[in-house]
């Protein structure tokens, strides 16, 4: 049975969990824009985090995919056995400590994801390639903005920068409360990632040592906010030897310039 409706969740006995951030997505519209944006392809192999009652594990395997559905909910776990397709394999857990290395290579993950365990999420997933070919995450947008933000805009951080040194985000669509039961209170969007090894080949450890440090005093010159890594004037040299002012603050720099950065002060 499609799930399009509330009264289609009531019939199949679904109640949304507050405790678990259960907000479930009935937009037949925006469940195909989901397997559009996701590239999702018969015989694909599909990760799907969070399927709650299945109205997205129905529309990808209407696709063909193969889809492994991860759901924390052993209520909703069980309601997903109804499909009874042999494409399907359902897994009651937590995806926080799910064994990735498990999942064959080239899986495409795609996840309605609880909000308040998005960034925790993301930060296993995205570590992955090529074991992982993609995610496709419906997010909080103003999350999903923060995601795909470019340099020198208000919405640019660290994890921006930790995102686009393992993957392309790339900005899908804005979905508006009434997508869900019961309504969140914020808008939601989708947000496409694809995979790629680390674009540096140095730490990524000492790396993003420095670029936490560096957004952590966001609105300070990055020879301040990293003087507790390095010293002030090597800091200053260095942003000159990659054409940056010495007044540059860290949301003026690409991913490119804090790699450029990194290797110039690690030089001497």
């Amino acid at each position: 049975m499609p799930i399009y409706r509330p009264t289609e969740l009531h019939q199949l006995g679904v109640r949304a969990k507050r405790r678990l951030s259960q907000n479930f997505l009935i937009d037949r519209n925006i469940l195909q824009k989901i397997c559009t944006t996701a590239e999702i392809k018969q015989n694909d192999t599909v990760l799907e985090i969070g399927p709650g009652p299945g109205a997205l594990t129905e529309a990808l395997l209407e696709k063909g995919a193969r889809v492994i559905a991860v759901e924390k909910d052993p209520e909703l776990a069980e309601k997903l056995h109804r499909f009874d397709s042999k494409n399907l394999e359902i897994i009651c857990g937590d995806a926080l400590t799910f064994p990735f290395d498990d999942i064959p290579a080239g899986t495409k993950v795609v996840a309605n994801l609880p909000y308040h365990i998005t960034t925790p999420l993301i930060g296993r997933l995205i570590v992955r390639s090529p074991q992982i070919h993609s995610l496709t995450v419906m997010v909080q947008k103003e999350v999903g903005l923060r995601m795909c933000a470019r340099e020198n805009t208000a919405m640019y951080s660290s994890f921006t920068v930790f995102l686009k040194a393992y993957s392309t985000p790339t900005f899908g669509f804005t979905v508006k409360p009434r997508s869900f039961f019961p309504v969140p209170s914020v808008h939601s969007c989708v947000v496409h990632l694809r995979l790629h090894p680390f674009a540096f080949p140095f730490s990524e450890e000492a790396f993003f040592q420095l670029t936490r440090t560096a957004f952590g005093k966001r609105r300070k010159m990055i020879t301040t906010s990293l003087k507790s890594l390095f010293s002030q004037e090597k800091i200053r040299t260095a942003l000159v030897a990659i054409s940056k002012k010495p007044t540059a603050r860290p949301q003026e720099l690409s991913l490119a310039e804090f790699g450029a950065l990194f290797s110039e002060i690690n030089s001497h």
